[in-house]
């Protein structure tokens, strides 16, 4: 049985607004507010919501590319949260990310074969020789040729550029990639290319996945898992079956809705949601989601829903299951 690779208790990500003559903290962006889940190796935990849920923040804090302001990130023994920057160095050969626009992530004046060193050379492979023959594997291995390895990133396409940026993540070997949005940018026809390397990659080097998206269609096709984000905070989580079948959350429910059906007999009923998405620097009492959910109740405007296994392996935040 798969024990659990990362587990994350806890966690939070404000930033501060400053405001007025001197700069002073006027208030706090709640970008990620108190989210729990777990990751057990091998599996592919897809997270999804709309823009500014907070689901690249939570990538972020958890790797601590950005530092967390409260909670834990367990990852294997250790506590991400308490390790110096020195020990988080070392552990970031084992945590690797893959970002959404692949040309802003690489360097655009070096070639593809220093970008893809230069993780060797910072965790410990001083070999020249040993440093080339690896990046012309990692080529090859996302589809690539090794004569590839000369040249820069702007004589790339799009979907290239992408493999680049999977190579350099898979250089040392990690465990678990963070992939924040690694679709979003290509056209659909690329899509499904990344995503099939990404699998067969899982599959090959017995690797982890956090996929981040805001396509409902990607996340069912790659995840095991699928977690739903609203401003901030989890509300849903379960098995990608269960999750597509049969939602529990208002929010998942309308998310769903809106996905087009390829069958033009399938009549679905679409759930539109009133209002905007509140401001997450003044989220709402209660539950975060109440604005805008149809089924909201009275218990919705003062108390925060716990987020909770409501069926077998079904975790959501909502009172019309307590």
């Amino acid at each position: 049985m798969a024990k659990p690779l990362l587990e994350v208790s806890g966690l939070k990500k404000h930033f501060d607004i400053k405001g007025g003559v001197l700069g002073r903290t006027i208030g706090k962006v709640k970008a990620v507010n108190d989210i729990s889940f777990t990751v057990m190796e091998g599996e592919i935990l897809g997270i999804v919501g709309e823009s500014g849920c907070g689901k690249s923040t939570t990538g972020k804090a958890i790797l601590r590319l950005i530092e967390p302001t409260e909670g834990t990130v367990k990852f294997e023994d250790h506590d991400i949260t308490k390790l110096s920057d020195e020990e988080m160095r070392k552990l970031r050969r084992d945590m690797q990310m893959i970002f959404q626009d692949p040309y802003a992530s690489l360097n655009p004046r070096h070639t593809v074969e220093k970008i893809i060193s230069e993780p060797l050379l910072v965790h410990g492979l001083k070999s020249d020789e040993k440093r080339k023959e690896r990046v012309h594997e990692l080529l090859e291995v996302v589809g690539l040729s090794s004569y590839h390895a000369y040249r820069y990133p702007h004589q790339f396409s799009g979907g290239q550029r992408q493999r680049i940026g999977i190579a350099r993540a898979l250089a040392n070997n990690p465990k678990l990639i963070i992939c924040d949005e690694p679709v979003s940018a290509l056209d659909v026809s690329v899509q499904s290319q990344i995503l099939n390397l990404m699998n067969e990659l899982r599959d090959n080097f017995n690797l982890t996945y956090i996929f981040i998206a805001h396509d409902l269609s990607v996340v069912k096709h790659i995840s095991d898992r699928v977690g739903v984000m609203y401003l901030g905070n989890l509300v849903e989580l379960t098995d990608k079956e269960k999750l597509y079948e049969d939602p529990k959350h208002p929010y998942t429910q309308a998310l769903l809705s809106a996905v087009p059906s390829l069958d033009p007999d399938i009549k679905k009923e679409r759930i539109i949601l009133e209002g905007d998405v509140p401001n997450p620097a003044n989220p709402p009492k209660g539950c975060v989601f109440h604005t805008r959910c149809p089924k909201a109740m009275d218990i919705c405007k003062i108390e925060k829903p716990v987020f909770a296994e409501v069926e077998d392996h079904h975790f959501v935040a909502c009172h019309l299951y307590d």
